[in-house]
């Protein structure tokens, strides 16, 4: 099992309620579909959402089939999330 948490290195979605300059969410979860990975964390609303401060980090993974996944946590340095197939993608995703 891993000891390290993954932290959000960029957001580039602008969308997001929890980016501010980067992501302000205390921690996202990585989730998705079988054809890619993404932040289930997004949320589009009105509300602003999040932190007075940039430094999220990936609480947890649900794609076992990452090479990153060790535990259900992420297990990269760091993650980035940016616009894919869906407005949040996690794309330091990597299948094994």
């Amino acid at each position: 099992m891993t000891d390290h948490v993954a932290h959000v290195q960029d957001c580039t979605v602008s969308s997001c309620d929890f980016n501010h300059e980067g992501c302000t969410a205390y921690a996202i979860t990585v989730g998705g579909t079988p054809e890619h990975a993404s932040c289930a964390t997004f949320i589009d609303t009105s509300a602003t959402g999040g932190l007075p401060k940039v430094l999220a980090q990936v609480g947890a993974c649900q794609r076992n089939e990452c090479r990153f996944n060790n535990h259900l946590m992420c297990d990269a340095h760091d993650v980035r999330v940016g616009p894919g197939a869906e407005l949040a993608d996690c794309l330091t995703y990597q299948p094994r």
